[in-house]
């Protein structure tokens, strides 16, 4: 509905931080759309086979990446709902190396797992646009951290874009 302007450092703890940083729209709807733009043309030239690139044998391939976005993305959009919706109870974090262990995106076609980020991203981001103005200041905390449902948003955002910088510089510029 409205925008919901830009996180104020008081709104987040600083495990946060690094990700908002990389989101510098004032309004976190149009910030999510053009991330959605910026992955779907990020990974659009990636083809099956590459999809298996790891750029050091102990790091994630490209798939896995690409999953681990979309797991963080239903986690994000989760927090971002529970405080939106007024959730006063602590939020679990999540552990990456569990969920990538207890995953199977390196057996996955590469092309349905960027169909799926695509479909959980627009999900999010028809979410976003239906709050009401007043509940982007509800705090909470998630991950032990406090936060508002605005700074969990862009934090979303954020971690979206974190991952596609290193997609960036580790695996497409190798």
């Amino acid at each position: 509905m409205a925008n919901s302007g830009r996180p104020e450092a008081n709104e987040y703890g600083p495990f946060y931080r690094g990700y908002i940083d990389l989101v510098t729209e004032s309004d976190i709807c149009e910030a999510a759309e053009t991330s959605a733009r910026e992955m779907a043309a990020l990974l659009v030239g990636i083809g099956e086979e590459k999809s298996a690139h790891r750029y050091a044998p102990e790091k994630w391939s490209i798939k896995q990446l690409v999953g681990h976005v979309t797991d963080g993305e239903r986690v994000f959009a989760y927090r971002t709902l529970c405080i939106a919706r007024g959730e006063t109870q602590s939020l679990p974090g999540f552990d990456e190396t569990d969920y990538m262990r207890n995953s199977n995106f390196d057996r996955r076609p590469f092309a349905d797992l960027v169909a799926e980020l695509n479909l959980v991203r627009q999900a999010s981001i028809a979410m976003l646009r239906g709050f009401d103005p007043a509940v982007w200041q509800n705090a909470g905390v998630a991950n032990n951290q406090p936060i508002t449902a605005r700074g969990v948003a862009y934090a979303m955002v954020g971690h979206a874009r974190h991952h596609m910088n290193i997609l960036r510089e580790r695996y497409i510029a190798t």
